[in-house]
């Protein structure tokens, strides 16, 4: 089955403004984008205020990865085998992700710092999942 959004045209400029009015209907204060060395974005950031203060996440878009998994892909034309279109496909799914995270929130089966919880940013920068993973899982393990 070939990655979701293979074939999409539209620009990473466009989802991000997509996502990032659904981030500010969410009650999201501040959106900041973030770009490599070749203008293609590879990160969103944003913050929310909650009842124990400020709260910042960042999504990052693993372009790589997408550009791997189009290349590994038979199915998709070489044509579609690029980085900027691996940029567009991971800024599709991340939006397509937001609105589905967005949605439980919604329907208050959590709340939105809950759903978003693994890309919560420390002081020192790095998400929630990341340190966790860096530590081991050991808050995670049993037993």
């Amino acid at each position: 089955m070939a990655i979701l959004n293979y074939t999409t045209s539209i620009s990473t400029e466009k989802t991000a403004a997509e996502i990032q009015k659904k981030l500010a209907l969410a009650k999201a204060e501040a959106v900041l984008c973030e770009y490599d060395a070749e203008a293609i974005m590879t990160a969103m950031s944003f913050r929310i205020s909650t009842e124990h203060g400020p709260v910042f996440f960042r999504l990052p878009a693993n372009t790589n990865g997408v550009l791997r998994a189009l290349k590994a892909d038979r199915k998709v034309p070489k044509r579609l085998k690029t980085k900027e279109q691996a940029a567009k496909v991971a800024w599709r799914i991340l939006k397509d992700w937001v609105e589905a995270q967005l949605a439980i929130v919604q329907a208050e089966m959590a709340d939105l710092v809950e759903v978003f919880l693994p890309y919560a940013q420390q002081k020192d920068g790095r998400t929630l999942y990341r340190a966790l993973s860096d530590g081991g899982m050991k808050l995670l393990a049993h037993g």
